[in-house]
């Protein structure tokens, strides 16, 4: 699923990506609107993980939503 279909659908979407990454404030999937880099930021941040780890995440939701 490529940036514009997440993007378009992020309202959707939003609530799979909550109930996966639960320490998430709802204002950070707010900013996020589907911009993987600003989500793997977040996650990066929040859970205390490598870049690497935050993006293959990121990466393996997307690749779920097929």
């Amino acid at each position: 699923m490529n940036k514009d279909i997440i993007s378009g659908k992020w309202t959707q979407l939003k609530g799979q990506a909550q109930a996966k990454w639960g320490k998430l404030s709802d204002d950070v999937f707010d900013v996020a609107e589907g911009n993987s880099e600003y989500l793997a930021g977040k996650l990066q941040e929040q859970y205390g993980w490598e870049r690497d780890r935050a993006e293959r995440e990121v990466h393996d939701f997307e690749k779920s939503l097929h």
